[in-house]
């Protein structure tokens, strides 16, 4: 495959387990077995060079551990992950360096992801100093043209964190991950501690230095609004599984499975014409104890009992792939026919 056409990124069955277990003299004296905590288990997607996939998803369904995973801040338990068509794994071993310096991460919290102790020049210029030779000079120019570049003036470089706001906080995070010039930026909820208006501003300047610079993203957020304005693909997961991934109108437009219908249905409907809403039913059940077949099965609807038993593969329908026994089977899933279903009854 040539390099146009190859994804920039490719991960396939990515898996990372957790051991929460208890101590382990507590175990060999209780003869309690190890706990293990699936937050990823078995995800599949691709990322073309310069389009942004959206990861959307409850609290806990496993978004923010493949960002980190992809980063390397987790070591994954199965499955393989690739960046240019080149192992991840190797991003953490000895002349790594080069690799490291072409993914970068926006974190969630800018008061958090900051050092309070350190003035914005020397935040910004530390990238600089691990992966790369440029002069302090060199470095000093970087940083007033990367403020530049994220709308702040070079003179800030001189304050602290504390002494901007919140979305000036993030535009400094973003000037840090752009300072050795990556090719590929996870973003993990970067707008979610911000306001509204200032969402808007930091989300505007994101895609206004990927069209300048080429970038690809990996965009983490629950808010599907601003999934809608900013991505090209969006991956809807649940419980350590993706479920449908889809191009951004398809999936907007025509979700397909119950679980999508059903975030999109939880957005609010100001003018009330949006038709009918998918109910919803049940809390999301405990990752340590997940159910079996279709985890998504005890609040779906349109369960049936193949979808009790056994896991859903993966089908397309369009531009979507969708894992959902319902979709691949042709069942009829409308709101009309969930109103008596076993699941809603339980």
């Amino acid at each position: 495959m040539s390099d146009d056409l190859r994804p920039l990124v490719e991960v396939v069955d990515a898996a990372r387990w957790f051991d929460v277990s208890a101590p382990w003299l507590e175990r060999v004296l209780t003869r309690k077995p190890r706990t293990l905590l699936r937050a990823v288990d078995g995800v599949t997607f691709t990322i073309r060079r310069g389009e942004t996939l959206a990861l959307v998803g409850e609290s806990g369904c496993g978004k923010s551990t493949i960002a980190r995973l992809l980063v390397g801040l987790y070591p994954l338990t199965r499955g393989t992950m690739t960046f240019d068509g080149e192992p991840l794994s190797r991003m953490l071993e000895p002349g790594g360096q080069g690799m490291r310096k072409r993914l970068q991460m926006i974190f969630q919290d800018p008061y958090a992801s900051l050092n309070p102790r350190w003035r914005v020049g020397r935040i910004i210029a530390e990238p600089m100093l691990a992966h790369t030779k440029m002069t302090v000079d060199e470095r000093a120019l970087r940083v007033d043209d990367l403020l530049q570049q994220v709308g702040l003036h070079p003179s800030d470089r001189d304050r602290y964190p504390h002494q901007f706001s919140g979305g000036q906080r993030q535009r400094i995070s973003i000037a840090r991950a752009l300072a050795v010039n990556p090719e590929f930026l996870v973003c993990d909820e970067p707008t979610s501690a911000l306001d509204v208006s200032v969402q808007a501003q930091v989300l505007n300047i994101m895609k206004d230095l990927q069209r300048r610079l080429g970038l690809t993203y990996l965009f983490i957020s629950h808010n599907l609004a601003v999934v809608h304005h900013v991505a090209d693909r969006v991956g809807v997961m649940y419980l350590g599984r993706i479920v449908e991934i889809a191009s951004r109108d398809e999936l907007f437009e025509t979700p397909r499975h119950p679980y999508t219908r059903m975030l999109l249905s939880a957005i609010p409907d100001i003018a009330g014409d949006g038709g009918a809403r998918t109910p919803v039913a049940g809390e999301v059940p405990n990752p340590l104890d997940p159910p079996p077949g279709c985890t998504f099965h005890p609040r779906c609807p349109f369960a049936r009992d193949l979808c009790r038993s056994q896991a859903p593969a993966t089908v397309t329908r369009g531009t979507a792939q969708i894992a959902c026994h319902g979709v691949a089977e042709g069942w009829p899933m409308d709101p009309d026919t969930a109103q008596a279903s076993p699941a809603l009854a339980r």
